[in-house]
């Protein structure tokens, strides 16, 4: 399976357009953990679509995906830690580390000791913890950073993942649990009201994170949930870089969403 995956990551990284020089390209990466339920899988595949379709990605998107769909119907990589680093090695290399954005999704149940689920019955069980999604990114060389934690816990991660050159975005505060897992689902509630809403209306990502916040908080408050209370953290040199992007950004078209909500 390994050698299944390294060869999918490697035929992805080739199709990549690029880099194209004097101007900010954005890689886009996602990451579903759990490969028991579809709702990771939904919201990974659907943001490398949005990533290509709506925000310029241009084809320099890769999902590493937890699903059995992933071993047969819509072949894909698998999501596990060697994966991980594998394609942000292979990012960073396309990358011009003083330009280039990378833009990271990362999808699964989160714990209260703030690790990940990295599963997929009958081949692994295991997690993702924030020292090891840093050390990834560290080792690839991949500066500029856009993080998306969409997981119980989520905000966790922060500590680890704070740089100056970083912004990372949370579906909740490190000690509160965020809701929509399940099979009765096609995408969480964070997942929706940021990747299918937030994300498709005018504005940038820290607009696409208010109106998340937003949408959530007031999803829980009509269901009668304890707040998640979504979390962001922003490096002092990263807004800037995010700001000159989105200026330069001529967005696609809204993506729908492929499964029922």
């Amino acid at each position: 399976m390994a050698l299944r995956d390294r060869a999918l990551i490697e035929a992805r990284l080739a199709q990549m357009p690029a880099q194209q020089a004097g101007r900010v390209d954005l890689f886009a990466l996602s990451f579903a953990g759990d490969g028991n339920e579809d709702v990771f899988r939904n919201e990974a595949a659907y943001f490398e679509t949005l990533a290509t379709a709506r925000y310029g990605a241009g084809g320099r998107a890769l999902a590493l995906v937890n699903h059995p769909d992933s071993l047969a119907a819509a072949p894909r990589p698998l999501a596990t830690l060697d994966n991980l680093r594998h394609a942000l090695q292979g990012i960073a290399a396309r990358m011009d580390p003083e330009e280039d954005l990378l833009l990271l999704f990362v999808t699964s149940h989160g714990s209260p000791g703030h690790e990940l689920t990295v599963s997929l019955a009958d081949r692994f069980d295991t997690t993702l913890s924030p020292q090891q999604l840093r050390a990834a990114l560290d080792d690839a060389g991949i500066r500029h950073r856009l993080l998306i934690v969409s997981a119980c816990y989520s905000g966790g991660f922060i500590p680890v993942l704070a740089a100056p050159d970083t912004l990372v975005v949370t579906a909740a505060r490190h000690d509160r649990p965020s809701f929509g897992c399940g099979d009765s689902t096609s995408a969480t509630y964070f997942g929706r009201a940021l990747l299918v809403e937030g994300l498709n209306r005018d504005g940038g990502l820290l607009d696409a994170f208010d109106y998340a916040r937003r949408q959530v908080s007031r999803r829980e408050t009509m269901e009668g949930h304890e707040s998640s209370y979504p979390q962001i953290w922003i490096g002092e040199e990263i807004r800037a870089r995010l700001h000159a992007w989105e200026a330069g950004l001529v967005r696609g078209p809204v993506l729908a969403y492929p499964h029922p909500l």
